[in-house]
């Protein structure tokens, strides 16, 4: 049995989740007012959904939509320091990020309360799946699994598909994060969904609802709705369904499968500490016996 928390470490965090256009202005102009009503309304950090500056180009393979990705720093990571600076919030930005020609990455961006750029985690895991081409656009991130002690607690930033990898999450959440936070672009192919749409949501929901049990912390997933056709065709239905997950891997609340929200919710950030402690996968783990993990494949 779990002793009751006795102190309060609390803070209220923002999960955005809209659909997106054609209109890169216009994405971008409703997010950071999105995010500036969540400042208003309470939330401390706030978090976006994947690249959510344009529709989900990666259905199609095609030179013309690297014309998206932005520098970093630029005008996209200025308007958000400037968002949490008068705030004072802490933000997690999504960007398609032109790191040098011919070099590009799916980023997040992490500022903190005072309008600060703590720094980036660039997309570790890169999917190749039916209009999911993200390995013709970006190359695997470089910056390792990474975590940083925000104004309001220390938090940790993985990607979609990273969202699938429990040593992503193991590795991020032994840097100290309370909270994962997964900035997020994953739906239905239409043709598929009555047959797989069930199972395919309830897996992505169940691993990430586990990566909160076995490492002890908050999971925070902001992702996208509506059905997008860029590259023509049946196009991708984003199912939304953002959600915050306990300690213990129970949903503390939900976003609905196609309406614009915005998830605020209060988290105990002493809870990490109770449940580590009275939960100790993280002590009881054989440290010595996993070198093998580090293989690709195990020979019978």
């Amino acid at each position: 049995m779990l002793r009751r928390v006795k102190s309060k470490r609390t803070v209220t965090v923002g999960i955005i989740q809209t659909s997106c256009t054609e209109s890169r202005d216009g994405n971008f102009s409703g997010t950071l007012e999105r995010v500036e009503r969540a400042a208003k309304d309470g939330a401390q950090i706030i978090c976006t959904q994947e690249l959510f500056k344009s529709v989900y180009f990666c259905q199609e393979e095609d030179h013309r939509h690297f014309e998206l990705a932005e520098t970093i720093p630029g005008p996209s990571t200025r308007a958000f320091e400037d968002i949490a600076r008068r705030h004072k919030v802490c933000v997690i930005a999504s960007l398609f990020e032109k790191r040098a020609a011919g070099l590009y990455h799916n980023t997040a961006v992490v500022f903190d309360a005072d309008g600060a750029m703590l720094g980036l985690y660039r997309k570790m895991h890169i999917p190749d799946d039916p209009m999911f081409y993200e390995k013709f656009y970006f190359t695997p991130g470089d910056t390792g699994f990474r975590t940083w002690q925000t104004m309001y607690g220390k938090i940790g930033v993985l990607i979609c598909w990273d969202q699938w990898f429990p040593e992503a999450a193991r590795l991020t959440a032994l840097g100290g994060a309370e909270i994962l936070f997964y900035p997020t672009a994953i739906g239905w192919h239409p043709s598929e969904k009555k047959e797989f749409g069930a199972r395919q949501h309830a897996a992505w929901e169940t691993i990430q609802r586990s990566h909160a049990i076995a490492n002890g912390c908050y999971v925070a997933v902001a992702n996208r709705i509506g059905l997008e056709k860029p590259a023509g065709g049946d196009g991708i239905e984003f199912w939304g369904q953002s959600f915050v997950a306990g300690t213990s891997g129970e949903i503390l609340a939900k976003a609905s499968v196609d309406k614009s929200e915005t998830l605020l919710v209060e988290v105990n950030l002493d809870a990490v500490d109770t449940v580590r402690t009275h939960w100790p996968f993280l002590r009881d783990r054989r440290v010595d016996a996993y070198g093998d993990i580090m293989r690709r494949h195990l020979s019978p």
